[in-house]
């Protein structure tokens, strides 16, 4: 998209207080979604007691968009990938309540409900996150001038098994996993991993996530392939990772690797490491008076993705 229509797209949306502050639901693919099977699988979606919402068993995968303030979008896109385990997905302090924080930097935040590997209703639940994410990066980059955003700053975030889809985008782009004319990048500009799940080997699996995507006896190939620190190469994008050392459900171990990857292969990185906060507290962890939101947003300025 040329200079000119980008500013003009950032105009519309500074003219538009409604637009600017709205949030929309979109389906993420219009008519046959791919890799997918007629089933009895239903959405369900339930309320905890501290109010936090779970979804499972997605069918419709969407974007749920969240637009920066009036008059403050700076053309930046995240593409928001909450984490549950492959089994789940954590939406509301992993996907809308990141969204609302990204907003205030003017990132333009977009939740993706993606589909949850499932036997059932897909022919291969190996690859059907993948495919939508890969699809969410597509429709942002296509619908640019719409959303106000640059097609040229578009990432992706994830947290724990989100961070392993989000740092499989940024690992797994040069062969699209659907087989399609369209030639939109589906590289992510830049990647945010948050506590996330990278490696599927033995020593640091979430064994949750790895028999949720793969089976309970994945073949070695899969389990190298989707072992993500083992995918980095030269075109791997930037990376801002942060977790805590104490972390039982995913080990520190799989951000270190990832960080070591990135660092051999040339790519930029910045890591943030927390010695107690464990495993899944979202934008606030309670242990330390350090906001890793802050750092974001640092780094962020730091490459230029704050400026109009």
């Amino acid at each position: 998209m040329s200079k000119l229509l980008f500013a003009f797209a950032l105009c519309l949306s500074a003219v538009s207080p409604l637009r600017a502050q709205s949030q929309a639901t979109i389906p993420l693919y219009t008519g046959t979604i791919p890799n997918s099977k007629p089933s009895d699988v239903r959405e369900t979606s339930i309320t905890l007691p501290n109010g936090g919402v779970r979804v499972s068993n997605v069918v419709q995968p969407t974007l749920t968009v969240f637009r920066p303030a009036a008059g403050t979008a700076n053309g930046t896109a995240v593409i928001i990938c909450p984490g549950g385990g492959y089994a789940r997905l954590s939406i509301d302090h992993e996907g809308y309540d990141v969204a609302k924080r990204l907003n205030e930097m003017g990132v333009t935040a977009f939740v993706l409900k993606y589909r949850l590997p499932n036997d059932q209703s897909q022919p291969d639940k190996t690859t059907a996150p993948l495919l939508d994410v890969q699809q969410a990066l597509r429709l942002v980059r296509q619908r640019a001038a719409e959303f106000g955003v640059n097609p040229a700053r578009v990432g992706v975030m994830g947290f724990s098994a989100g961070g392993h889809l989000a740092a499989t985008a940024g690992t797994h782009f040069a062969k699209p996993a659907a087989q399609t004319t369209d030639n939109t990048s589906v590289r992510p500009d830049f990647l945010v991993l948050i506590y996330p799940v990278i490696s599927f080997t033995d020593s640091l699996a979430h064994g949750g996530s790895r028999t949720a995507l793969l089976g309970a006896a994945p073949a070695p190939d899969q389990v190298r392939l989707y072992s993500n620190e083992q995918q980095v190469s030269a075109q791997t994008p930037p990376a801002f990772l942060v977790h805590a050392a104490d972390d039982k459900t995913v080990p520190v171990g799989n951000s270190l690797r990832f960080y070591e990857a990135c660092v051999r292969r040339g790519v930029p990185a910045e890591m943030h490491l927390y010695p107690k906060g464990g495993h899944g507290f979202g934008l606030l962890n309670k242990t330390t008076k350090d906001d890793w939101m802050g750092r974001l947003q640092n780094w962020f300025d730091a490459n230029g993705w704050l400026t109009k």
